[in-house]
C-alpha cells in the first residue's frame, strides 16, 4: 500500500483544528439516535468515520467529487461518488435524520441550492449543520494594516487574495460564490427552517495569541493555510488571466502575511444550524 497522499492529511488536519476549535464537538445539534446522516463533501471522509462510533446503529452516507477515501470504514459508513448541485438526489424526499456540509467555499455556483435540496430530503423535524470558514482575515487590535480600496495591492496580501478571489468568483460561467459563510444563517430562514442558530469560533492565522488553546489552532491553521495555498489559488488566479509565474510571485506575499506574527488576525468559522419544522408547525404559522 503507497503512501497516503499529503492532501488527505491536510483535510484531516483540518478537521481536527476546528473540531478542537469546538471544544472536541463533531456536531452542535440535539441529535437523538437518528436513523440516516448524510455528509456532503466529506472529503477524507474523517467525519462519518467518527460520527460512526458515537451512532453505530445509523447508516451515515458521506458524499463527493473525488473518490479518495479510505475502502475500510466501519461497516455503516458508506462512500458515494455524487454531486449535491444536481437537480435530483439519489435518495427519496424527507429521508435523512441529519445532513452536514462543510467546506464548500467557494465550490459551488450557489450553495443556498444545496441547503433547498437538502430541506426536502430532510424528515420533519430533523436538523441541517453547514461549516465554513470566512477567509476574510480579520483584527481586534489594528496590527493589520488596511485594504487598499484604490484598486492597487495592500501591505497585507492576504486582504488581496480573498479579493482577488472574489473577483475570479464573480467572473466564472457559472460564477461561483467564494465568500459563503456569513450568509449561511440568513439562507436557511429564507428557505424555511427554523431554530436557524450561527455559532463563531476565532481561527487565528498564525501562533501571535496568548492563549494557548488559541496558539494551537494558529499553529495549525498556519500549517493548513501554507500546504494549500497553492492549491486553492491555481484556478481562480489562470481563470483571471495570470500566468503561474505571476501566480507563485504573489503567493510569495500572501505567504509572508500569513506567518507575520505581528499581524494579530484570524479568521470567523461558522457553525449554521437549522430543523426543518414539523407539519403542525408549518400550519400554526399559516
Amino acid at each position: 500500500m503507497g503512501a497516503r497522499p499529503p492532501e488527505l492529511e491536510r483535510l484531516d488536519m483540518q478537521h481536527h483544528m476546528f473540531k478542537v476549535a469546538m471544544d472536541g464537538k463533531l456536531f452542535q445539534v440535539p441529535l437523538q439516535d437518528p436513523k440516516y446522516i448524510l455528509d456532503i463533501g466529506t472529503g477524507s471522509g474523517i467525519w462519518p468515520i467518527e460520527m460512526s462510533g458515537l451512532f453505530p446503529n445509523a447508516e451515515i452516507t458521506g458524499t463527493d467529487l473525488s473518490p479518495v477515501q479510505p475502502t475500510e470504514v466501519p461497516p455503516n459508513v458508506h462512500f458515494l461518488i455524487d454531486d449535491a448541485t444536481e437537480e435530483e438526489w439519489l435518495w427519496n424526499k424527507e429521508y435523512f435524520d441529519f445532513i452536514h456540509t462543510g467546506h464548500m467555499t467557494g465550490s459551488m455556483p450557489s450553495f443556498k441550492r444545496v441547503i433547498r435540496q437538502a430541506f426536502k430530503h430532510l424528515k420533519p423535524g430533523a436538523y441541517m449543520e453547514c461549516k465554513e470558514l470566512d477567509p476574510k482575515p480579520k483584527c481586534d487590535d489594528d496590527t493589520m494594516p488596511p485594504e487598499n480600496k484604490d484598486g492597487g495591492y495592500s501591505a497585507y496580501a492576504m486582504h488581496d487574495w480573498v479579493d482577488l478571489n472574489v473577483r475570479s468568483g464573480r467572473d466564472s460561467d457559472p460564477p461561483r460564490q467564494f465568500r459563503i459563510a456569513h450568509r449561511l444563517a440568513q439562507w436557511m430562514k429564507d428557505i424555511g427552517f427554523v431554530d436557524v442558530e450561527q455559532r463563531v469560533f476565532k481561527i487565528p492565522t498564525n501562533t501571535w495569541p496568548e492563549d494557548e488553546k488559541l496558539k494551537t489552532i494558529g499553529a495549525w491553521s498556519e500549517n493548513n493555510w501554507l500546504d494549500a495555498l497553492s492549491g486553492w489559488s491555481y484556478k481562480p488566479f489562470l481563470a483571471l488571466g495570470w500566468s503561474k509565474a505571476e501566480i507563485e510571485v504573489f503567493l510569495v506575499d500572501v505567504r509572508k502575511s500569513i506567518q507575520d506574527r505581528s499581524v494579530h488576525a484570524y479568521m470567523d468559522f461558522y457553525v449554521v444550524t437549522g430543523r426543518k419544522p414539523l407539519p403542525s408547525e408549518v400550519k400554526a404559522a399559516s
